[in-house]
């Protein structure tokens, strides 16, 4: 049992706040070896961990309910003083008294034929059969059978006669009852003496925003990277929780995996010719913290980053992109030998491929800041007194090229299990950049941006501009002042990292389940990313403890995730995906994914098979700031889900292993994002006061865990995962006659619209099972259960049968998946069939038209099998 850990800021007398070098040094003596998932996974209930799930709201079912197999139910401590109970009975009652039933819902009759019906069947004891009275009792057949056989010249064991016939009365009541459907499929749940509508308001009523809140303060009390003791401590925290919501096989998943962390010293950024100019950036961001909370915090540095000890001329490069280093060419500026000086965001957003285009363009060394006309003051008051980033700000961040490979980038396409003996070099690694690189704030770009003037050309656009003050902007070229760059660390090819997993095991399909996930590991502090998807998390995952602790179980199993090494490439999720990729592809339902839970006001989602079934909760969660529903400011304006691109842990689920995923946030204005200036104290100043968004967040997210993992049918919607499919296909074509080719898409077309076809047919078995249930009054046969049940097993097949498991995208098969997969130039864009896209990006012709007509024969067969 893991110890608990305090919920108060106590660092002088009770936590043990790691210094760097412990943090990175070996692993406490308490740690548990857990040897990667064998560990977590290695019995029957570990084998099938995940299922997709999902569906719109059915008419009219209810199926038959028995009493529950258990002859005691589990008795554990609740998580804080408004959650205790003193009985499971005491739980029930209160979920029987929020009998809430949503407004036009035809759902609320199955509620209602759910009341009618649980007292048919609650105890097989109570069985009487209509046929009873005219079976002889035991006596008479006693004394009948020896005056029945009297004359007979043999004599019977009369003994083994009453066995005999006993065992041919039971078969054949057994068969009686068979046959009479007493024994369907679908009553075989515990739950059922719980009314849906009940348990969705007692879901909502008891999230509680000031356990969020307090959540949220114990995670962010230190530092936590991957790979550190600070992170483990924060594992072994969140170990405890799912120990006190009761949940099973509760485990940390270990994998050793390439990290790297800064040296004390180890980086500088200065200039060093000519003499007049000479300066060094201080790099580090001031403390968070006054001195006396003794909070570590870390140092500033890119993960993943090249070593490496480097001078050239400064350049100054606008948002980094591959346009914006061709038009410095355009303008006779040679970067060949330079020192890259690039800005976030932009039209380049994703920072690894800032430095990518950067080596490419023949720079040797290359630095990101933070300008303010892009997170800072020109946007509002900085940190301390408002949301953005001070002057001293830096975004942290990985560069690895996770649209190239993803999780370890030592063990592309197999888990960095201890022990495993296969491992790629870091040299020449596609997943790692080739020049060193580090990011800086604006309060020391500003000594850069400055020695430039007079060099190279001058800038007249204002859209190449920053908004760092007291700058004239210039390019800069190869008479430049001379930049130092060095970047010295310490890296670690087999770092120990810990995923904590644990389940509330499904009744009916208990190898099926739905995966809860969220990252736990961050760049500094985390207030927002990712704390506010642990704190939710952990707050959802005591909701269903109760709910488990009242005798309720899903239908499907659910796992719950607090993933390790997100921040440098989605590792502890790839990884996991990677050791049980077939059991996953076999049995996963739906992935569903929080990383930055909050951060504004803002509602969005991605991942369009799940639009009905969200929509559907978004009508049921009040906006915390207005008098509607989020599902009606999302009609107002007028929202639709988008194509998963990367940037979080939906990317091995979705393009691996092809589990439907969704990925959902709340946003707003940019925040300090990945410094240290991330934490508690901003979030509860200025990210969410009183933490309502968080408890509404809660909200969405459990109650979408409830339909994914207990709805009969799963609700899934494949007549809008068509239409959008459909849409994606005219957009590819625009896509290419806009890079001035043109290739025979006819095949893709066609394979859209049979896509069409198909999930209409598919989607109309529904109602039909609807209809048949509402019917018969609510009751479920064998065989319709069964049919049930294979339906969900097609609808949650399709995603895996849109993998091109043989092959993979050219030059970056580690991803499989024909419709989705991250922009190669954009980690956090989706590109829609990317291997076409790909291809015309490099203007090979040939390869785009053989990778249309492969998504077209995958896309057709995918759509095909729904219906056979």
């Amino acid at each position: 049992m893991v110890d608990e850990k305090p919920n108060k800021y106590e660092p002088q007398d009770f936590l043990p706040i790691p210094t760097y070098e412990e943090a990175i040094s070996s692993r406490p003596s308490s740690s548990q070896s857990h040897l990667g998932p064998e560990e977590v996974s290695h019995d029957a209930e570990r084998q099938g961990l995940l299922s997709r799930t999902n569906h719109t709201q059915h008419h009219g079912y209810q199926p038959p309910t028995v009493e529950s197999a258990r002859s005691s139910l589990d008795f554990l401590p609740s998580s804080g003083e408004s959650s205790r109970r003193n009985s499971a009975e005491a739980l029930q009652r209160e979920i029987q008294q929020m009998d809430v039933e949503e407004p036009g819902d035809p759902n609320s009759r199955a509620a209602r034929l759910s009341k009618r019906i649980t007292s048919l069947t609650h105890s097989l004891s109570s069985i009487n059969l209509p046929f009873r009275q005219w079976l002889p009792s035991g006596q008479y057949i006693r004394a009948r059978i020896p005056s029945f056989l009297q004359g007979f010249r043999f004599s019977l064991n009369w003994i083994i006669v009453g066995r005999i016939f006993a065992i041919f009365l039971v078969v054949f009541i057994i068969w009686i009852f068979f046959i009479s459907d007493l024994f369907a499929v679908g009553s075989r749940r515990m739950n059922n003496r719980f009314n849906p509508n009940e348990v969705r308001a007692f879901m909502q009523a008891r999230i509680d925003a000031d356990k969020i809140r307090q959540n949220l303060e114990h995670a962010t009390q230190y530092d936590h990277m991957a790979g550190t003791q600070g992170n483990y401590y924060l594992a072994s925290w969140v170990e405890t929780a799912y120990a006190e919501a009761g949940l099973e096989n509760i485990g940390l998943e270990r994998f050793d995996v390439y990290l790297n962390y800064p040296k004390k010293g180890g980086r500088k950024v200065a200039i060093i010719e000519p003499p007049e100019l000479a300066w060094e950036a201080k790099i580090e961001e001031e403390l968070a913290y006054p001195p006396e909370f003794k909070a570590e915090q870390t140092m500033v540095f890119h993960g993943h980053s090249k070593t490496g000890n480097v001078t050239g001329p400064l350049i100054y490069a606008n948002y980094g992109s591959r346009q914006d280093f061709q038009d410095l060419r355009d303008q006779g500026v040679d970067l060949t030998g330079s020192i890259a000086l690039v800005r976030y965001y932009g039209s380049q957003p994703d920072r690894s491929l800032k430095i990518k285009a950067a080596e490419q363009a023949g720079a040797v060394g290359c630095i990101i800041y933070s300008d303010p006309a892009e997170d800072g003051f020109l946007k509002g008051e900085p940190y301390p007194k408002g949301r953005y980033m001070p002057a001293d700000g830096v975004q942290r961040g990985a560069v690895g090229m996770s649209s190239w490979v993803v999780g370890d980038v030592l063990s592309p396409g197999f888990a960095s299990l201890p022990g495993e003996r296969r491992r790629e070099s870091k040299d020449d690694n596609p997943g790692l950049p080739k020049i060193p690189s580090i990011p800086l704030a604006w309060r020391d770009a500003q000594k850069l941006l400055q020695a430039l003037k007079g060099r190279g050309k001058k800038i007249e656009d204002p859209k190449a501009k920053g908004g760092v003050p007291d700058v004239e902007w210039w390019t800069g070229d190869s008479g430049s002042p001379t930049v130092h760059l060095m970047n010295d660390q310490i890296e670690k090819e087999r770092e120990p990292i810990y995923n904590v997993l644990g389940v509330i095991r499904g009744l009916e399909q208990p190898e099926k389940s739905i995966v809860v996930g969220n990252h736990r590991d961050a760049w500094c502090f985390g207030g927002a990313d990712p704390g506010s998807g642990t704190a939710i998390l952990l707050e959802v995952i005591r909701i269903f403890g109760d709910l488990k602790r009242a005798g309720w179980r899903p239908l499907r199993t659910i796992e719950f995730a607090s993933w390790d090494g997100e921040e440098y490439n989605m590792i502890g999720s790839t990884e996991h995906v990677e050791a049980r990729i077939e059991d996953l592809r076999r049995d996963a339902f739906a992935y569903l994914n929080v990383d930055v839970a909050v951060t504004g006001t803002e509602f969005k989602a991605q991942g369009p098979i799940f639009e009905t079934a969200l929509r559907r909760v978004l009508k049921r969660v009040a906006d915390p700031n207005s008098n509607r529903t989020i599902h009606e400011i999302w009609e107002e304006n007028k929202t639709t889900m988008d194509g998963l691109g990367s940037g979080s842990d939906f990317v091995a689920f979705l393009d691996l292993a092809g589990t439907s995923s969704m990925d959902m946030s709340f946003e707003g204005q940019p925040f300090p994002y990945h410094s240290c200036y991330d934490n508690f104290e901003w979030m509860d100043k200025f990210g969410d006061p009183g933490f309502q968004y968080h408890k509404a967040m809660a909200q969405i997210w459990a109650l979408l865990i409830l339909d994914m993992a207990d709805m009969p049918l799963l609700p899934f919607d494949f007549n809008v995962y068509a239409r959008e499919v459909t849409k994606y296909v005219d957009n590819l074509e625009k896509y290419i006659s806009s890079k001035g080719g043109k290739i025979n898409l006819a095949a893709l077309k066609e394979a859209a619209q049979q896509f069409v076809f198909n999930a209409r047919i598919f989607q109309d078995w529904d109602v039909a099972w609807e209809n048949m249930i509402d019917a018969s009054g609510g009751y479920e046969s064998n065989a319709m259960a069964i049919k049930r049940m294979s339906h969900n097993t097609r609808m949650a097949d399709f995603e895996t049968n849109l993998l091109d498991i043989d092959g993979g995208l050219p030059g970056r098969e580690q991803f499989k998946h024909v419709i989705f997969a991250p922009e190669l130039w954009n980690n956090y864009g989706a590109a829609y069939f990317p291997g076409v896209r790909d291809a015309v990006d490099e203007g090979e012709w040939e390869l785009a038209q053989k990778q249309a007509d492969k998504a077209a024969r995958i896309l057709d067969r995918a759509a095909k099998k729904l219906n056979n």
